[in-house]
């Protein structure tokens, strides 16, 4: 145990405690043991129930890589269950993607829970099991070509809950039970698909400590992509488990971490249900969790042994807090600020790859860029490169060169202008979703609303970006976090006339409507 930064490691876990919020519990496990196991505040305010190392917390989607760990277990290779796929997705133009691209994020596939919201449905509505398997099957096209690229996707992992399931004869819960808890010791772990009924009434919270705290309601089902509720003490004892088989070649998380790659052969990020990030110059895997009211995370250092979690039941940056606990215990400072950057890189552009808005904003030690769910922060090198974890910039003549390494793309986004048109107001119709949208102008301000299966959506306001492209707020939906920010590409005729609208998110790309009447 020498060999970690002990009193680094209890400051930085005070500062995590100190952060704010009702409540959380975080462990450190190096070389097989626990070094740390700390819980504080309250599972629930109202009733003053203490938050303990067992109390039980969902865990939301670092679920997916148990998820994966069934289909290993159970069937080996999972191209086994190709020719299952065409069942889930009958709709879908070209070729379908495999099992294996569904476990990697390059199915391609739109996000089911994204998708929610262009169906209407309300932040505190219901989502039962049954209505997950019909929007799924109306797909017809995705983003790009399976095995190409990343894109991160709900809809792969509720797929492999159906698929494995099927293929076993047995529940989920059950097969997480015999081939994944009851393994690794995780004695009260358990599938929680209803977030309505959580298994101890947890209660996750919404707010800030400046407006204060109040409940989270959450009434979806999931199940493969997330609902697994489990404690401190069962996530420390899956690291517990790892690090007992890490010289095991068949062992279950060597072969869940593997390195992953895209079709071409080259280096992708993610695989398995884990994400593959560096820390301190190390490789690191893992994986975070969000459910409104809920951030969790978890973070392995294999080279050296060393495992984090941190689980939240408030919205406080879970991956920060992990991050900080490792670092802290390797002894390492982080990243050294970057250099301010001119006012020439902020703007907004539009990625013809993804026809999604790239926002860019600067900062005092760096940029913002507002392109996928959540914000990439980048650090101006001397090279003239912005960079961050997940993506670089560079000014490209009057574009952005943007490149996102996790995800294959390398794109020039377009340097956006102009005065957007008033003329948009009407209802809008998607073939594919069979869902509508509706945007109107009250009092001269402009807001649109979603409508499908699940309901009548509430309006949302929108705003202009630049000519023919507008922005629709989504700051809260079902699943955490939201989409945000929905881009709204208006198309029109030769005459110059509005003929329908292209909207997308990082998780939904390119959802054609037409203009109806």
């Amino acid at each position: 145990m020498s060999d970690i930064d002990h009193p680094g490691l209890e400051r930085a876990l005070r500062l995590t405690e100190a952060s704010g919020g009702p409540g959380g519990a975080v462990g450190v496990a190096h070389q097989g043991a626990v070094v740390v196991a700390h819980a504080w505040g309250f599972a629930d305010l109202a009733r003053r129930r203490a938050m303990t190392t067992r109390t039980l917390l969902p865990i939301c989607s670092i679920s997916k890589q148990f998820t994966c760990g069934v289909l290993l277990d159970l069937v080996g290779d999972p191209a086994r269950l190709d020719d299952r796929v065409a069942g889930f997705l009958p709709r879908i133009e070209g070729r379908r993607p495999g099992v294996a691209e569904l476990c990697h994020m390059q199915s391609g596939l739109r996000d089911y829970w994204a998708l929610t919201v262009l169906h209407g449905a309300h932040p505190e509505g219901v989502f039962a099991r049954e209505d997950a398997r019909p929007m799924i099957a109306r797909m017809r096209t995705g983003h790009f070509a399976p095995g190409t690229g990343y894109s991160y996707c709900n809809t792969n992992f509720r797929l492999l809950s159906d698929l494995l399931e099927e293929q076993a004869g047995q529940s989920l819960g059950e097969l997480y039970r015999e081939r994944m808890f009851g393994p690794a010791g995780m004695a009260t772990a358990v599938l929680a698909p209803d977030t309505a009924a959580p298994p101890e009434a947890i209660v996750g919270y919404e707010g800030n400590p400046d407006v204060g705290f109040f409940p989270a309601r959450n009434r979806i089902f999931w199940t493969g992509d997330a609902g697994i509720a489990a404690s401190l003490e069962d996530m420390l004892a899956w690291e517990r488990h790892i690090d007992a088989t890490r010289d095991d070649p068949e062992g279950l998380y060597r072969r869940l971490s593997a390195a992953p790659r895209f079709g071409d052969g080259t280096p992708a990020r993610y695989g398995y249900g884990l994400f593959h990030e560096t820390v301190a110059g190390l490789a690191a895997t893992g994986h975070g969790g969000a459910l409104r009211g809920f951030r969790l995370q978890r973070l392995v250092v294999p080279a050296r042994r060393l495992s984090a979690v941190v689980l939240l039941n408030h919205e406080g940056d879970a991956h920060a807090a992990a991050l900080s606990l490792v670092r802290a215990a390797l002894g390492d400072e982080g990243e050294p600020a970057g250099a301010p950057a001119g006012s020439g890189w902020a703007g907004a552009y539009l990625d013809p790859a993804t026809d999604l808005a790239l926002r860019v904003e600067a900062r005092h030690h760096g940029l913002r860029a507002r392109f996928a769910t959540i914000p990439d922060l980048l650090a101006l090198g001397p090279d003239g490169v912005a960079r961050g974890p997940d993506a670089s910039l560079a000014p490209d003549g009057d574009g952005m060169r943007m490149e996102r390494p996790g995800e294959n793309l390398r794109t020039t986004a377009a340097r956006l202008s102009g005065a957007a048109r008033d003329d948009i107001a009407g209802r809008y119709r998607s073939a594919e979703l069979g869902a509508s949208l509706e945007i109107v102008f009250a009092g001269g301000a402009c807001h649109g609303a979603f409508e499908g299966m699940l309901g009548r959506g509430p309006m949302q306001p929108a705003r202009p970006l630049a000519e023919d492209v507008w922005l629709l707020s989504c700051p809260r939906s079902m699943d955490a976090p939201a989409p945000g920010d929905w881009t709204v590409l208006v198309r029109r005729d030769d005459a110059g006339a509005v003929r329908g609208l292209t909207v997308g998110c990082w998780l939904a790309r390119r959802v054609e409507y037409l203009r109806q009447g």
